[in-house]
């Protein structure tokens, strides 16, 4: 299983329990799966034409994901994806 993980930070603004995916190949099909029974989690880490958000970063395993735009990074049957919100400032 898959676990999906968000920071505290982002549940202030959303409800997105953690929780375990059966999963697939990649980080799309794993969130696919997470967003079908939390549509509105969906909307607010992914835009429109289903690209990670500006505020938005997805790491996989302690790393950030390469494409941003599909999700098709690859990970392992037992990974852990983190959603968190993106800090900026200086």
């Amino acid at each position: 299983m898959v676990h999906v993980r968000f920071t505290e930070n982002l549940r202030r603004h959303i409800d997105c329990a953690d929780g375990d995916v059966a999963g697939g190949a990649t980080v799309r099909a794993c969130l696919d799966e997470y967003f079908a029974s939390r549509p509105g989690v969906r909307a607010y880490v992914l835009d429109d034409q289903g690209a990670v958000r500006n505020h938005v970063v997805v790491f996989v395993d302690g790393s950030p994901i390469d494409d941003r735009a599909a999700q098709s990074d690859s990970i392992s049957p037992s990974g852990e994806i983190l959603v968190m919100q993106a800090l900026s400032g200086g």
